[in-house]
């Protein structure tokens, strides 16, 4: 019962076609098309920092499991 609710809630909040539209059109009337490709650029470089802290994260606690095992 509480997942269906939590689905719900969750399927409630996401954008649909008409709000991408929107959204992506005041992007663009707020940054302009000459910064986008920086802003762009920069979201990547964010999501690559996390990903790769997230992949040492995830290997030091392997490593830590590992040697738990090996004592």
């Amino acid at each position: 019962m509480t997942l269906s609710i939590l689905n719900n809630i969750f399927m409630l909040s996401m954008p649909g076609g008409s709000e991408w539209i929107l959204i992506i059109v005041v992007v663009l009337l707020l940054f302009g098309g000459k910064k986008i490709p920086e802003l762009m650029r920069g979201i990547g470089r964010g999501m690559r920092e996390f990903n790769d802290a997230k992949n040492n994260v995830k290997s030091e606690i392997e490593e830590g499991m590992r040697e738990k095992d090996n004592k």
